[in-house]
């Protein structure tokens, strides 16, 4: 298939974008805990006046909003303080790391416009490294070879109210461990049948100090080392000595990870290494909301969605394609702020956002989502006028277009009612409303269909003296509704999007079942619509503000010229929707 000329077009514009925006952006970290840290750090000559953090994904699933606030807070830290940010993959695990996950997590942080430079690293790049210093622990006595099954590790482990129990492998000579985590690393034990702890103290209040394992063996193919190894380091082994490496001054973690942090030290201070600071913050959790990557995975992989990209996905990918823009997701990091205890933020901020930004940035257009055919039957047959209709009246720069009007036009169903409720000002018998850009008219004739009783198609008249003003005798006409012109509309799939749960909490399920049980049946609607002719030139992602139905992207994976497909980003406030559902 040809590539469309205007998207090739368009991804060269947006790449210069995305590096301009990278070049001149300021990222507005709002004062919390951490930054007071790091201010009193640099103040102090802490770390030689250094400022140097880290994202640190793990390549087993794409990222998600929950992520970006992590990227925000560490990148910003490091532009604030003039210091540096890596990106470093923490791949230790081969079986559930592809290199699908490496590349959209590298295109998500470029998309939310950090940059990382030079500075892409590997847990992998240091396997040697961290293989050397587990020899030193064995050799220091520090670490041994355990050959207790994972459940009985477990069985030993204790629990938080009793003590754990000490392996009968514990006290092997350090020549005997050695021999054994050497043999371990040649390939010649089986997955599972041996593994090596650190030897720290199985009395310890806090369970990952009770010898927790560092390596365990695996004969998997490793995406970027192949069949070099076999065994490879669990995650609290090689984590905090890749910060070590990589010279990391701040080492910026949620929450979870404050019971790990005196293992962290613990490994740092055996051996003599630069020790980075661990500081944790909260995670994020969002309304409506699951942020968990295992349970995203299960709902790829039972085709409960769409892929990673569904944009009803909290993926940054997701919301991507969905329409969200990254100034919004920063603007939305930047306003949750930093905190040391968890919370859980209402996703309607996340929303509000989103619809500051791209009330700023988005051409309003028209858009008729469920058409309703209008014949206004004293306007001439053949006659078409081109209107001029402002782009966006946020932008004054943003100028003018011209859009057809002609004698049939579609209009919302749900902006007729053939019985009104009180405070409908929408069009209904004998009642008058303005066309947005054109006339008013009045609805003089209601056609059903004779056997199912459905309403077919309005028949109005317009009053000429009416084109984009006001009544020349002075009546008030309180209704406005978008139209199009029937015999120049575009039709377009237009899907609906919503909250992909229906419980603010989607883990609140009745005993026995699990957080699928609140997926929303109607998250998705497609409708087929009809748009402004104008729209036959939009590209993939573009954005547009449908007016009086909410903001729309331009899909980037199924819109093709021929059959254009529309996402909603998001709603805008329905203020009749609020009073009929008061009514009812």
């Amino acid at each position: 298939m040809k590539k469309d000329r205007r998207d090739v077009q368009r991804k060269a514009e947006d790449s210069e974008l995305k590096q301009e925006a990278v070049k001149n952006k300021k990222i507005n970290v709002p004062p919390n805990f951490i930054r007071n840290i790091i201010i009193d750090d640099v103040k102090k000559g802490k770390h030689g006046g250094r400022v140097h953090t880290r994202f640190p994904p793990e390549p087993n699933g794409y990222l998600h909003i929950g992520h970006a606030k992590s990227i925000c807070l560490n990148f910003g830290m490091a532009e604030e303080f003039n210091g540096l940010c890596n990106l470093r993959f923490d791949d230790t695990n081969p079986i559930k790391e592809e290199e699908e996950y490496i590349r959209s997590i590298q295109e998500d942080v470029r998309w939310l416009g950090f940059d990382w430079e030079d500075r892409l690293y590997f847990a992998s790049d240091y396997f040697q490294q961290l293989y050397d210093w587990a020899v030193q622990l064995v050799g220091d006595g520090k670490a041994y070879v355990d050959d207790l099954s994972a459940d009985e590790i477990r069985e030993y482990r204790g629990t938080l109210t009793e003590s754990g129990r000490e392996s009968p492998y514990r006290n092997r000579s350090v020549e005997e461990n050695m021999d054994l985590f050497q043999r371990m690393k040649a390939g010649e034990f089986k997955n599972g049948e041996r593994v090596l702890r650190a030897k720290i103290d199985m009395s310890s209040g806090n369970l990952n100090m009770r010898d927790p394992v560092m390596y365990r063996i695996l004969h998997a193919a490793h995406p970027r080392t192949g069949n070099e190894w076999c065994i490879y380091p669990m995650y609290d082994w090689a984590h905090g000595q890749s910060d070590s490496i990589e010279g990391i001054t701040h080492s910026l973690c949620t929450l979870e990870f404050e019971d790990h942090r005196p293992l962290y030290n613990w490994f740092i201070e055996q051996l003599g290494v630069h020790a980075p600071q661990q500081i944790e913050f909260a995670r994020l959790d969002l309304t409506h909301t699951i942020l968990s990557k295992r349970k995203l995975l299960r709902l790829v992989r039972e085709k409960l969605v769409d892929g990673w990209d569904d944009p009803r996905m909290p993926t940054i990918s997701g919301l991507r394609r969905r329409g969200y823009t990254p100034e919004s997701i920063r603007d939305f990091c930047e306003r949750i702020g930093v905190a040391k205890s968890n919370s859980v933020v209402d996703i309607s901020l996340l929303e509000h956002c989103l619809r500051e930004d791209l009330n700023k940035r988005s051409p309003r257009v028209m858009a008729v989502l469920r058409p309703l055919k209008v014949i206004i039957s004293n306007y001439p047959q053949a006659k078409v006028e081109d209107l001029e209709a402002e782009n966006n009246p946020e932008d004054p720069t943003a100028g003018t277009r011209k859009i057809p009007f002609s004698r049939e036009i579609f209009i919302e169903q749900d902006d007729f009612r053939e019985d009104p409720p009180r405070k409908y000002f929408r069009l209904a018998p004998g009642r008058e409303v303005r066309l947005k850009h054109a006339y008013i008219v009045k609805c003089e004739k209601v056609v059903k269909d004779g056997n199912t009783g459905e309403i077919r198609e309005l028949h109005c008249t317009y009053d000429p003296g009416t084109r984009s003003g006001s009544a020349p005798d002075g009546r008030k006409v309180k209704g406005t509704l978008h139209w199009v012109s029937a015999s120049h509309a575009i039709q377009a799939e237009i899907r609906l999007y919503d909250y992909l749960f229906i419980k603010a909490d989607p883990n609140d399920v009745p005993d026995g079942m699990d957080f699928v049980f609140n997926i929303n049946p109607n998250s998705l609607e497609i409708v087929q619509g009809m748009v402004e002719p104008g729209l036959a030139d939009a590209g993939r992602g573009d954005r547009f503000q449908f007016l009086r139905n909410g903001y729309f992207c331009v899909d980037t994976k199924d819109s093709t010229r021929e059959n254009l497909v529309f996402n909603r980003t998001v709603t805008l406030r329905d203020t009749w929707a609020k009073i009929e559902k008061k009514i009812s």
